[in-house]
């Protein structure tokens, strides 16, 4: 796990924000960072290398991979965990319920 990988699973572990997530969950092929199965969303918290070509590429087809699973995919990067961790968690709480709301009309 990265530093911010740590922070961020610092925040949600132990359902700390009502949803329960798992770290380093194995989705067929890939590993998510986290997954939380109850609203089928995966958090992916994205280093530097995350913005060279081909992990852009590599990024894309996993993302697709998981949508055609039914799994919603959101990101935030290592800087933003780090420099704005509050306005993380708001945003990834703002995305669960949207997500919690849109399965369950």
């Amino acid at each position: 796990m990265t530093p911010a990988e740590g922070i961020f699973w610092s925040r949600i572990r132990n359902c700390r924000m009502k949803y329960k997530f798992r770290r380093q969950y194995s989705i067929g092929k890939y590993v998510a960072d986290f997954y939380c199965p109850e609203i089928k969303l995966v958090v992916e918290i994205d280093g530097g290398q995350h913005f060279e070509d081909e992990t852009i590429k590599y990024d894309l087809e996993r993302t697709k991979y998981f949508n055609d699973l039914g799994i919603i995919v959101v990101r935030y990067t290592n800087a933003d965990v780090k420099r704005n961790l509050i306005s993380v968690m708001d945003d990834l709480l703002r995305q669960c319920e949207k997500i919690k709301n849109l399965s369950n009309p």
